[in-house]
């Protein structure tokens, strides 16, 4: 939203000691990001003067179009200048910049020798002067806007300061000069005139009978204005200083009633639409399109309407889509003289869900669907009203009218609350200036407050309270810590996440955090299947190119690591902690309780019903070497053991047992994946990835992931408290043959379970394959140790014996003895 600081101070009281940078740090004070401070003018000097074309000769014997052009400069003698423009002709009034003058970018304009021709000045488009991108042609004027020999920086309003301001989106109100104003004066404590007051008292006389205004569905428009105007002179043109506000503010000149309705539009924040009387069947009327059919808008593209849009009609069609575009059938023309304009209070929703769904955002929808302020479709019409039949010879002929404004309630305030919530002092007295600053009416002794008609948002005292606080500035709120409440810690579940990222972190994995959305075809490259592949197509994607939420961790990191790989990182390992979403159960409607007061279960149920299952995992990526090589040895790239060892050390940190056995999950590698299973579930997957993944993203070879659901892990304890054995350890080792298909986890379970309680660690440390017949060989350690005594041989072997027993009976396997 651009401000020209000359329209500000028509509303404010500024003081010429107050600069520019106090302006925009005052705006800042208040939650208004100023991205920009545009000191118009500031590298332009004159003379530049407004002069009339007399004579133009046109030098055909060069490549590109070459005039030589005859000025009147309002002065003794035509002067002569060289301009390669065509869009004007003889009798057009333009500007001219006289030898001497120095343009934006420090142009110096002098008389010279060219074509063959003396240029004696220059013919000046609007970026030459710096007033805009336009450099299409010359900028001419109507006969009677300017003065010939006048000074055009002065005329043109060219020196002035513009602010570019960032308005959230809960501040519709301030995309207008009246919004932006308010808090200009109510930052810096400035008189405030609004423009509105003016407005309250203007009438028009009734001549005759007006276009009628209905509103068909009340919960789409709350109040409806339709102004209707004769004897309109389509040749009437827009008054100079009206089109340079349009301009300043980013905007460009189209027609007087055009130029209008955005001039209104500018300056108070209501959107307004013209139409062609002598184009409309019958009356207007708001309501749903009712049906699919194709409509025309303002920009010449034909739209496919969907039955729920909401349009403005006559009785025969549509003619406008609702708060966003005029349509071409009823717009306004070289011919019109007679003009119904429309005003209305949408309702914000519809306006948004009009936008979004034909991709279509104009100046008006961006206001309407931000809420404007319900009166303003009475005031903004009659402005309309009074600045069109005071440039032109239209006539008022009648105003319709259907509905009536909603405003906010009255609320009460507690003033001692918003002190305790702020956690700074601040008196009544002080409350109620600051409220009444924003246009609030405040009751001091019952402290009932009744919002402005522009802040529909001013519902609870939070809201108050936030007001407050922004304006007596946030940087004078003292930066303390809310008391803890007694016995408040975090949850075991918060715990063990912190922990986990820790851990990793302390182990040299980078935390990366990516949006939650994928894709169909991400899904289908990763192999995922079934309900891994099921997912939830989002209503309203910030990219159509993501439209549905993320299944799995991985490919997100994938694609970071592709990312940085494209930008030269060779050897690194990340992780993230997240979300994921699979359409698991059907969602009920969502709904929206009352939020005064704590809702029942029974809708806490229906809330949370309402909102897709979100399993919490854990992830990493490991790609390239995890050792360079140097002087100490070789270089040695991560591999499938690194990635299982990550998983497993997440679940010893959890205090948790697990088993370990080979699974085919995508995306991983189908040979070189390993499932952890807790308690009989599998809780988490590690190993190389597949070497198609592996290719289609341009990762190193072989890497490696993991990923740990941490919502699917029981509760355990935090802290596994442990003993240091004082008594010496018996060592033992056993050697068995068993089947190539039996796994290591196996024959280790089975040890443990004959040992008996004095084993304290057993430790895989060798394993054969080449015994042929498809018989393989593993070699245990077995530590033994008793805690009170010194175990003698005789114990030591028996345990030996008990458990090598328990693992021929269990796995088939055979005492290997050479």
């Amino acid at each position: 939203m651009r401000a020209p600081l000359s329209w500000i101070k028509e509303f404010v009281e500024i003081p010429a000691s107050i600069t520019a940078e106090e302006i925009s740090d005052a705006l800042i004070r208040v939650g208004f990001e100023v991205e920009e401070i545009i000191k118009q003018g500031s590298d332009l000097t004159g003379p530049l003067v407004f002069a009339k074309v007399l004579s133009i000769e046109e030098l055909t014997e060069f490549k590109k179009p070459v005039r030589y052009v005859g000025l009147d400069c309002g002065e003794k003698e035509t002067r002569y200048v060289i301009c390669g423009a065509t869009n004007f002709v003889v009798g057009d009034l333009i500007v001219a910049a006289l030898p001497g003058a120095v343009l934006p970018g420090d142009f110096a304009i002098g008389a010279r020798e060219t074509y063959g021709k003396t240029s004696n000045g220059m013919i000046c488009s609007a970026r030459e002067l710096g007033l805009g991108d336009d450099h299409s042609g010359i900028m001419t004027f109507a006969e009677g806007t300017v003065k010939i020999g006048d000074d055009a920086i002065a005329g043109l309003m060219i020196n002035d300061v513009i602010f570019d301001v960032a308005v959230n989106p809960d501040r519709g109100y301030a995309l207008s000069i009246r919004g932006i104003a308010r808090e200009v004066a109510g930052s810096l404590g400035l008189k405030f005139t609004d423009p509105v007051d003016a407005l309250r008292t203007l009438t028009f006389p009734e001549t005759g009978k007006g276009v009628s205004a209905k509103i068909a569905d009340t919960s789409t428009a709350s109040v409806f204005y339709l102004r209707t105007l004769s004897n309109f002179d389509p040749s009437a043109t827009t008054p100079l200083w009206m089109r340079r506000r349009i301009e300043k503010m980013g905007m460009r000149s189209i027609s007087l009633v055009v130029d209008v309705t955005n001039y209104v539009m500018l300056e108070l924040g209501q959107p307004l639409h013209a139409f062609d009387k002598s184009k409309i069947q019958g009356g207007l009327t708001i309501k749903r399109a009712g049906k699919a059919q194709p409509f025309t808008t303002l920009d010449g593209q034909v739209r496919q309407l969907d039955p729920d849009d909401l349009m403005v009609c006559d009785d025969a069609q549509p003619l406008a889509l609702a708060g966003t575009m005029g349509g071409a059938s009823s717009e306004i023309s070289e011919t019109t003289t007679d003009i119904a304009l429309e005003a209305v209070r949408f309702d914000p929703v519809c306006v948004a869900k009009n936008s979004r769904r034909h991709k279509l955002s104009s100046e008006a929808s961006r206001r309407l669907e931000r809420s404007v302020d319900p009166s303003l479709a009475q005031f903004a019409s009659a402005r309309f009203v009074q600045l069109l039949t005071e440039n032109s010879s239209a006539q008022h002929v009648a105003t319709v009218v259907d509905g009536e404004p909603r405003f906010a309630p009255v609320v009460k305030v507690d003033p001692a609350f918003i002190s305790r919530i702020l956690g700074v002092e601040v008196t009544p007295a002080q409350i109620a200036e600051i409220l009444r600053t924003l246009g609030c009416d405040v009751d001091e002794k019952t402290f009932e407050v009744d919002p402005p008609s522009w802040r529909s948002d001013l519902l609870t005292s939070a809201d108050f309270a936030e007001e407050v606080a922004r304006m007596i500035g946030y940087d004078k709120i003292p930066s303390i810590l809310p008391p803890r409440p007694k016995h408040a810690s975090l949850t075991s579940t918060q715990k063990r996440r912190r922990a986990v990222a820790q851990m990793l972190a302390s182990r040299g994995l980078a935390e990366v955090q990516t949006f939650p959305f994928t894709n169909q075809e991400t899904i289908d490259s990763m192999g995922f299947v079934g309900e891994r592949a099921s997912t939830y197509r989002i209503a309203n994607p910030m990219s159509e190119e993501f439209p549905l939420m993320r299944v799995h961790l991985v490919p997100g990191l994938i694609e970071v690591a592709q990312r940085n790989i494209s930008r030269g990182a060779k050897d690194f390992a990340i992780f993230e902690m997240g979300s994921i979403f699979r359409s698991s159960q059907k969602l009920v409607p969502f709904i929206s309780p009352d939020l005064s007061k704590r809702p029942d279960q029974k809708v806490i149920d229906e809330i949370f019903a309402s909102v897709p299952p979100q399993a919490y995992h854990v992830a990493g990526l490991l790609v390239g070497k995890v050792e360079n090589e140097d002087w100490q040895g070789k270089a040695r790239a991560y591999n499938w053991q690194d990635a299982i060892a990550y998983a497993q050390d997440i679940l010893q940190l959890c205090n948790l047992e697990w088993t370990v056995k080979r699974s085919d999950f995508a995306p991983w590698h189908p040979g070189r994946c390993a499932e952890l299973i807790v308690d009989g579930k599998a809780v988490a997957h590690a190993g190389e990835l597949h070497p198609r993944i592996v290719a289609k993203y341009g990762l190193p070879e072989r890497s490696v992931a993991f990923a740990v659901g941490l919502s699917a892990l029981p509760d355990s304890e935090l802290i596994r408290p442990t003993t240091v054995g004082t008594m010496p350890a018996a060592l033992q080792d056993v050697a068995l043959i068993v089947n190539a298909d039996v796994t290591a986890s196996e024959v280790e379970a089975a040890l443990r379970d004959g040992a008996g309680e004095l084993l304290e660690s057993i430790t895989l440390f060798d394993r054969y394959d080449k015994l042929g017949d498809g018989k393989i060989s593993l070699a245990f350690s077995l530590v033994f140790r008793a805690p009170d005594r010194t175990l003698t041989g005789a114990e030591v072997t028996e345990m030996r014996e008990s458990a090598v027993a328990a693992a021929v009976k269990a796995t088939g396997a055979v005492l290997r003895t050479a």
